[in-house]
């Protein structure tokens, strides 16, 4: 069994995440503690309600209940980067040269290297935001699909249609394909890598749930996802992604639902926390599972590794967070 380093914390916590081998835990009410050298507080925002890393930088990016954005460092400090008074900010990404994305309402923003913040109106409200791997492209979430933006042009989005309600986006590594998550249980997908105007659906279906956590393997060829008994994790190595292709099931417990994945970010194994607190290690190479912590108190809100893949960190709606250290 590996060792378990346990951290008690007020209420809810919205998120863990590591910059190089720190862990960071979000709570609902603002503050956000870390583990360097002891424990230590952050205090951000009056109501947190997002909490992500960064792809492109080794910082954390928040938004709250107080129409605040913030870039976090791993020495704790805390930068403004935005403000929208009387707003609520749910939704923030992290892109290329130094870029975030925020959003609220029926418009997203982009706040660019130069200070200057570029505004795309949608026609519902966006409910999730991604940066493409590669170039200064964004891509929203909202009601019927996804709108895709070239940040520095003013060339027309590249609208993406789908019926029913997109509530979460996020790109594969290499920028073939993009999944969201949708209000009922499914995922939807669709291949960018086609000719012009063949963006090709691809359908995930058959959760009893709604998937709240998505994680894409190192390389890109899995995608894992929540919202069933059991992670999802669906085959993206061939050219037309998962079509005609069952996903595999890992971690398969009775009527106990996943509520958060992570693979580990160099080999094809993948963390599941559960409902009931536990989390499990996958290796997907033939499925052996190990247990990396029993049930606790609260159901899993967030899973991150460590850069160097030795540590797992992990946050509960109870409050009750930790490290998992996987090489002891």
């Amino acid at each position: 069994m590996p060792t378990v380093a346990p951290l008690d914390l007020q209420g809810h916590v919205v998120a863990a995440h590591f910059l190089s081998d720190i862990p960071f835990f979000a709570t609902a009410a603002g503050p956000i503690h870390r583990l360097d050298g002891g424990e230590k507080v952050t205090e951000v925002h009056q109501g947190l309600l997002t909490c992500v890393r960064d792809p492109f930088s080794p910082t954390l990016l928040t938004g709250g209940e107080d129409g605040k954005v913030f870039r976090i460092g791993k020495d704790g400090a805390a930068v403004l980067v935005a403000e929208a008074p009387r707003k609520w900010i749910g939704v923030v990404a992290g892109g290329p040269q130094n870029a975030v994305a925020y959003a609220y309402g029926k418009s997203s923003f982009v706040l660019q290297n130069d200070g200057s913040v570029k505004e795309f109106a949608e026609s519902r409200s966006v409910e999730g935001l991604a940066f493409a791997p590669k170039g200064l492209r964004i891509a929203a979430a909202r009601y019927n699909g996804v709108s895709l933006h070239w940040v520095a042009t003013s060339a027309p989005p590249a609208d993406l249609e789908w019926k029913g309600a997109h509530t979460g986006v996020a790109f594969s590594p290499d920028g073939r394909f993009l999944v969201t998550t949708m209000q009922e249980n499914a995922l939807h997908g669709w291949k960018l890598d086609g000719k012009p105007g063949e963006n090709r659906h691809m359908r995930m279906t058959g959760y009893p749930a709604k998937v709240k956590s998505l994680s894409w393997s190192p390389k890109g060829k899995w995608l894992a996802s929540s919202g069933a008994p059991a992670a999802i994790v669906w085959p993206f190595s061939s050219k037309d992604g998962p079509m005609g292709k069952a996903p595999l099931e890992l971690g398969t417990r009775a009527n106990i639902m996943a509520t958060q994945v992570a693979f580990h970010p160099a080999e094809e194994v993948l963390a599941i926390g559960f409902i009931d607190g536990m989390i499990l290690g996958v290796r997907l190479a033939d499925q052996k599972e190990a247990l990396l912590r029993r049930p606790g108190q609260g159901a899993i809100t967030g899973l991150s590794w460590s850069a160097s893949g030795k540590l797992l960190a992990f946050a509960s709606e109870a409050g009750d967070c930790g490290v998992v250290d996987i090489s002891a």
